[in-house]
């Protein structure tokens, strides 16, 4: 049997299902949309020559990272509410796990204004010099990516949790948390792989490696905002 379900985990639920899409769509909107012509894979020079050409543009994109940081944490205060019936303390655990991930969404955000004021200051540029100059910025930008897939595997560990829940609990169909559980277990095992040996990313594609976890994300967004909570026993 599945635990009752009260309006507070009703109204938690809905609040999960829009804080999802919308914290997606702003990190996309940062990374694709913002800065996607402003950042050239192995030219650190002339991705630092777009970045001090379109300054309020990088600027803009930060923003947007910070945002969604803080959707991040509003939907795993929800995520907690929801499921904390099923198991208090799993349910805490998920939680603190996805807020390790969320803070690390702001150190990338912050190691993105560490190559904005490298780019665009052009005291740094008289007193580093351009090679040096540029290798800061292509030091950044590696470090930004390191910080993502390090907090790529709190996220997929958090997930791996809460879709067990999600499966124990029975509010959602056993067949999308069983997807989910799957998914995060999958995108887990890729982050960790990839920070043991980058060349990894030469075998599985690391757009495979959290793709199928969004997608269990957005789905179950879906299903809460549309079809909401209810026992299947």
């Amino acid at each position: 049997m599945s635990p009752g379900i009260d309006d507070a985990q009703r109204s938690a639920a809905k609040i999960a299902a829009i804080a999802y899409p919308v914290a997606l769509g702003l990190v996309a909107t940062a990374n694709f949309g913002l800065r996607g012509d402003l950042t050239v894979d192995g030219d650190a020079a002339e991705t630092a020559r777009r970045i001090a050409a379109a300054v309020g543009e990088f600027r803009l994109s930060v923003v947007f990272d910070l945002l969604y940081a803080a959707g991040l944490v509003v939907l795993l205060a929800a995520l907690y509410v929801v499921l904390r019936p099923v198991n208090r303390y799993l349910a805490l655990l998920a939680a603190v796990l996805k807020l390790i991930y969320a803070a690390t969404a702001v150190l990338v955000a912050l190691s993105s204004l560490s190559i904005l004021r490298l780019a665009s200051d052009p005291a740094y540029a008289q007193g580093l010099g351009p090679d040096a100059l540029h290798a800061l910025v292509g030091l950044h930008s590696s470090i930004a990516w390191d910080q993502y897939y390090a907090g790529l595997t709190f996220w997929a560990l958090s997930s791996c949790v809460f879709a067990w829940l999600w499966l124990k609990s029975r509010y959602i169909p056993a067949p999308l948390a069983a997807f989910g559980l799957l998914a995060s277990a999958w995108c887990a095992f890729c982050a960790v792989a990839y920070i043991a040996n980058p060349g990894f990313a030469n075998v599985v594609n690391v757009w495979v490696f959290d793709m199928p976890m969004a997608l269990f994300y957005l789905a179950l967004s879906g299903w809460l905002l549309f079809r909401g909570l209810g026992p299947r026993d």
